[in-house]
């Protein structure tokens, strides 16, 4: 899912840099939107893992 995030990142800067303004809006609008999903998958999973008993690897 970071990979998502970083790709529409890349498509919103490329797009602000030709002047597509409203796609550029949008693309970074979805990748910040993935960014946060991402690190709250993360946090949830880190506290999965230590509520199991294991220690992050």
């Amino acid at each position: 899912m970071l990979g998502w995030a970083i790709a529409f990142l890349i498509i919103a800067l490329v797009a602000a840099l030709f002047g597509f303004g409203g796609i550029a809006t949008a693309s970074a609008g979805i990748a910040q939107i993935l960014f946060f999903i991402f690190i709250a998958l993360f946090v949830i999973a880190l506290v999965a893992r230590a509520v199991r008993g294991q220690p992050p690897r």
